[in-house]
């Protein structure tokens, strides 16, 4: 607990990385949240929350950059008067995923001006970037659907659990529509054996149980797997102690329908087993 019972965290980020969603399921676990309060009513409103009497035990704040020059270098200074302890937790995502973001709300990023909104994103990225150091908790929201971001926030302030903050992506893909352009690590996976020549499979995908068990039942495929495995358990923590939020993996067959989605998703399955945030998407599933 943080200063006189009362837990206080500062829920911040990118623009668009989730900071509203983040809010809400902090407020289904019994966190009492305002969004965009102003810098100069957190002194006060703390006063008034930790008098006695007062029921309020976790509280969380939404802040960012509706508040004006809210993100310079006295920020920080401003929370440790106003408040008497706090963590912050920082909701980030890709500069690709924010664009594409915005595109789909169409809606104009607060910086951006009269300009392009990469380049809102931009000053905002260097706006953020000392209270982002400052952090507490990092999320990656880029390839989070939304009850992904609702386990991580309820691992951390529900069962008080600490977890790496590195998502994991198995993104499958065919090679004949090329490759993705987001791969952190890639691996080719066209020398296993292709269900597609087989009359009953091949209209199928990597999800359906016969193609599944086609893939995964010869040996090279096991073994394959085993040793990539290995290497992935090994890499993690690496990339973990490097501060990186974010991994995909990508793993491509031809058409990116059968061996690939089947691998992308039995590895996706191990990580989650091994504790980690892992999931696998599927690009080239439905391209016919």
């Amino acid at each position: 607990m943080w200063g006189n019972n009362v837990d206080f965290l500062i829920v911040t980020g990118m623009s668009g990385a989730g900071k509203s969603t983040a809010l809400r399921h902090l407020e289904d676990i019994g966190f009492f949240c305002i969004d965009n309060m102003p810098m100069a009513l957190i002194p006060k409103f703390a006063e008034l929350v930790l008098r006695g009497g007062s029921e309020v035990e976790k509280v969380a704040l939404g802040v960012d950059i509706r508040g004006g020059k809210l993100f310079d270098d006295s920020l920080l200074d401003c929370l440790d008067a106003g408040l008497p302890a706090y963590n912050i937790l920082f909701l980030d995502a890709s500069d690709k995923t924010l664009v594409n973001r915005y595109k789909e709300t169409r809606r104009r990023h607060p910086l951006s001006e009269n300009d392009r909104i990469i380049e809102g994103i931009g000053r905002e990225r260097e706006r953020l970037a000392k209270i982002k150091s400052a952090a507490n908790h990092i999320i990656d929201t880029g390839h989070l659907l939304p009850r992904q971001l609702k386990e991580k926030i309820n691992l951390l302030f529900l069962e008080n659990q600490e977890f790496d903050s590195l998502t994991v992506t198995l993104l499958s893909f065919g090679f004949k529509f090329g490759i993705p352009q987001d791969s952190d690590l890639l691996f080719d996976v066209r020398f296993l054996a292709n269900p597609f020549y087989d009359p009953v499979m091949k209209s199928l995908t990597g999800n359906d149980d016969i193609v599944r068990d086609f893939v995964l039942g010869h040996e090279n495929t096991q073994e394959f797997i085993a040793k990539l495995a290995d290497l992935i358990k090994w890499l993690l923590p690496q990339y973990v102690a490097e501060g990186k939020n974010q991994l995909i993996i990508s793993i491509g067959c031809t058409g990116g329908k059968h061996r690939s989605v089947t691998v992308a998703n039995y590895l996706s399955n191990h990580l989650r087993n091994m504790g980690y945030f892992a999931s696998a998407k599927h690009r080239d599933i439905s391209i016919y």
